[in-house]
């Protein structure tokens, strides 16, 4: 789908906030409440972009996470689907580089990330496993990275975020009725819950639509502290997702980009800074999976 200078405007305010209002948004990219509208509806009907809610992986006591980089005897593809099908793994893809499959797991805890290591370690076709362990998300274009703060959650919050989950631009008065309050009160609980850093409600879009075809991972092994290098790299717009880590490297990431020339600048960039000693990247060759909004319907495979 072709998107003109309007659709991309729009898409960008959306990712920023699903549920900003039509007349907000009409201001914003100057179109009338009713052209604005239409925009919107003919973007989700084409596929290209979904608006959800995505729920913060502490709410669901998801508090481990790794990055796993895997070797495998054979075709990657079938390795691919198989940890694909893992509950545990939101992101898998296929990547030209030194592994054939990257994947990311999130589980309840370390001793549930271990046994979720040991499960792909053992999988037919798996040659080799090198994982990466969280230790803190520092840019996430879906998630919002500090800790939830909106206290404990009741069966209503829950039903709320359920709902959300299969349409983030749900109306208000349409979704009260669907969990039995009042627009008003279930008006105040969403925005508890968004305020809250609970739930981040976004347009998701594939990143070809925006021009952005180019996804490249990338670990950094530094010579000094941590945390300059990873304050320059998260204001840098090509830099879609950077975590701390443990392991062969203390930065993964991700760079989004309009061409191959421009992954090269970014990657060389990266070179260039101070504390970087060594910079080891990998190109996403095809998405297997990426599905962070687990209460939607899973995408199909994409280049």
């Amino acid at each position: 789908m072709d998107l003109d200078r309007i659709d991309l405007a729009v898409v960008r305010e959306l990712q920023t906030d699903g549920r900003l209002a039509y007349e907000t948004l009409a201001r914003r990219v100057g179109l009338s409440r009713p052209a604005t509208r239409a925009r919107v509806q003919r973007l989700l009907d084409s596929g290209a972009v979904r608006v959800v809610a995505v729920v913060h992986p502490e709410v669901r006591g998801l508090t481990a996470s790794a990055h796993l980089s895997v070797g495998t005897d054979g075709p990657a593809e079938a390795v691919a689907h198989r940890i694909a099908a893992m509950p545990q793994a939101p992101f898998v893809s296929l990547t030209a580089g030194r592994h054939a499959v990257m994947a990311e797991l999130r589980t309840e805890g370390f001793d549930a990330l271990d046994r979720a290591i040991a499960r792909v370690r053992a999988l037919p076709g798996v040659r080799a496993l090198d994982p990466l362990i969280g230790t803190r998300h520092l840019k996430d274009p879906y998630l919002l990275t500090r800790s939830p703060t909106a206290g404990d959650l009741d069966d209503t919050d829950r039903r709320i975020l359920a709902e959300l989950e299969q349409d983030g631009r749900l109306p208000f008065a349409d979704l009260a009725e669907r969990v039995g309050l009042s627009p008003g009160a279930t008006r105040s609980r969403t925005l508890r819950l968004l305020d809250g850093g609970v739930v981040k409600v976004l347009a998701l879009v594939r990143p070809e639509v925006l021009g952005l075809g180019y996804l490249c991972g990338f670990a950094l092994r530094l010579t000094g502290e941590r945390e300059p290098v990873a304050a320059e790299l998260s204001g840098w717009d090509r830099v879609s997702f950077l975590s701390a880590c443990l392991g062969r490297a203390e930065l993964v990431g991700t760079v989004s980009a309009e061409s191959l020339g421009a992954v090269r600048t970014t990657l060389d960039a990266m070179r260039a800074l101070a504390g970087v000693r060594e910079v080891e990247s990998w190109v996403h060759l095809e998405l297997v999976k990426e599905r962070y909004d687990p209460g939607a319907p899973p995408p199909g495979p994409r280049a």
